[in-house]
């Protein structure tokens, strides 16, 4: 019956995610039939892009163990003051990553190109980059709204109504990519910008079914009652809630900005690798996305039965969990194997970038049960507010020796990236005993909202 339970919250998320993992895929695929270059200018961009949508993630990951808690304890007021400070955080987050795109496009692009390649090849991937970077900052808004609203639904246990616009998101999207990318279906042949524009399109269209759906049934969703009345917080709980916030907001941009570095890393041996890397981030991030889901859940469940003090059930119920996501994973990683000698295939590019792009797929498909148990080590530890924890978990590891370790490879060493990779993705087994540890001490073991 508890695993019965967690599919019924679990399966609508890891839908929803998986359905637009799937269409940025084939969004994917279809700009590499175009050519190497567009998709690696639009692959470095969305190394940027990624970086925003997990600050705002980030942003409302502290906001979220309130709202989670308050949900529990059945506090709806609270949980709409931690929804508009979560509305108010990520607007802002998208304002300066808008500015950032404006203003520093040619720059932040350059950083991943290699002057060992030729310098038409250089210049071609720039100005793709740069043209997708430009319609691309449009995508911000809508992006950080959803995030908000999507983040706050699922607290209420909601969640096929995010999966709901996410697919119809995805649907449109899906559409548009082949229209604008080829020039199908009565629309213009555009290209790079033609993925871009159909991104754009597909998170307004996903951000206005998710806030139609909220205003629409306000029972369902008490928190949005009296929401936009006002705009204020109460002091105490906005001051414990960026304290709580703050390093899980920091964490989250530093990892995410972190792995941008480590990608930064390997393109120093070329935009072969840029390439390959890409085609192989493609297919995992679908695969990826069964614990990184089942992630959430921890925080979600784990989250409510420690705002309703049952302290004692919530360990229990993330042991099972722990155990659960690692189970998963295994299988995950398992269907991912035979899949790494052909999808390279589907892209129209070299075979030296498909050979490395099928090797790091086998790599980080071995990987995904270490990663799988970290991730819910995370959510764990993030469940019982303990954020000062979770960031030291993740952006010590990262920036501490996973960077130092990646810069010392690439710029001082001659490794050639296949063992180079295998070693960044394997040292994750030393999170695996961290993250072990501190789970195990019971550290995040706390109701933090009893008293608010």
């Amino acid at each position: 019956m508890f695993y019965k339970n967690v599919l019924v919250m679990v399966v609508p998320m890891i839908l929803q995610m998986l359905v637009t993992n799937f269409v940025s895929m084939l969004d994917n695929i279809m700009l590499g039939r175009v050519g190497t270059e567009q998709m690696s200018g639009a692959s470095i961009v969305n190394q940027y892009v990624f970086i925003f949508i997990i600050s705002t993630f980030g942003a409302v990951s502290g906001p979220s163990i309130f709202g989670a808690q308050f949900f529990g304890k059945r506090d709806f007021k609270g949980q709409m003051y931690t929804f508009r400070y979560r509305l108010f955080i990520c607007l802002i987050i998208a304002v300066v990553f808008a500015l950032l795109f404006c203003f520093f496009d040619d720059s932040l692009i350059s950083l991943f190109l290699s002057k060992d390649d030729s310098a038409e090849k250089r210049n071609a991937t720039l100005e793709y980059g740069k043209t997708y970077m430009s319609i691309m900052i449009l995508s911000l808004i809508p992006n950080a709204v959803r995030q908000a609203y999507a983040s706050i639904v699922s607290e209420c246990g909601e969640t096929k109504i995010p999966m709901a616009a996410s697919m119809t998101a995805v649907a449109v999207n899906l559409v548009l990519d082949y229209g604008l990318i080829f020039g199908k279906l009565a629309m213009p042949e555009l290209g790079v910008a033609g993925a871009a524009v159909a991104t754009v399109i597909a998170k307004f269209v996903e951000a206005a079914v998710i806030i139609v759906w909220v205003h629409t049934h306000t029972s369902r969703c008490r928190f949005i009652d009296g929401a936009f009345k006002g705009i204020g917080i109460p002091f105490v709980l906005a001051l414990d809630i960026t304290k709580k916030g703050l390093p899980l907001l920091v964490n989250e941009f530093l990892w995410a900005a972190g792995m941008s570095v480590i990608a930064q890393c390997y393109s120093v041996r070329g935009l072969d690798v840029v390439a390959a890397r890409n085609i192989a981030t493609t297919i995992s991030n679908l695969f990826s996305t069964f614990y990184v889901q089942l992630g959430v859940c921890v925080s979600i469940i784990v989250g409510a039965k420690l705002g309703a003090n049952k302290l004692r059930d919530a360990r229990d119920t993330d042991n099972k969990l722990l155990f659960f996501s690692i189970m998963a994973s295994v299988a995950v990683g398992i269907c991912l194997l035979p899949i790494a000698r052909f999808f390279p295939m589907l892209y129209k590019t070299s075979g030296d970038v498909r050979a490395i792009a099928s090797y790091m797929i086998v790599i980080t498909a071995l990987s995904f049960p270490m990663m799988s148990y970290t991730n819910a080590c995370y959510f764990t530890l993030r469940s019982g507010g303990k954020t000062g924890i979770t960031f030291l978990f993740d952006f010590g590891f990262t920036w501490l020796i996973i960077i130092p370790a990646a810069f010392v490879l690439a710029y001082l060493t001659r490794l050639p990236i296949r063992p180079m990779f295998a070693v960044i993705t394997f040292a994750e087994i030393i999170k695996v005993a961290i993250g072990y540890f501190m789970v195990r001490s019971d550290i995040w073991l706390n109701n933090i909202v009893d008293d608010k």
